[in-house]
């Protein structure tokens, strides 16, 4: 079955942190965000073998993403 999850990238001072949206506990570090997007994706499919090996269930994409416009 195919999917899709979110990745979020935020600039850290070695590169980017990217994390997955609707699964926060996968997150990975890269000098790009192309190396981060590779990471992230490696981290991902770590996860998803792991939780397979444990029988538990995989939290499926289809969040909803929205802004929110604050003065700071």
């Amino acid at each position: 079955m195919l999917t899709t999850f979110t990745v979020t990238y935020t600039k850290i001072g070695s590169g980017y942190m990217g994390q997955i949206t609707e699964w926060p506990e996968v997150i990975s570090e890269g000098e790009t965000i192309e190396s981060c997007y590779q990471s992230v994706q490696d981290a991902l499919q770590e996860m998803i073998a792991a939780y397979r090996q444990q029988n538990q269930e995989i939290p499926l994409g289809k969040s909803a993403i929205e802004q929110i416009l604050v003065e700071v």
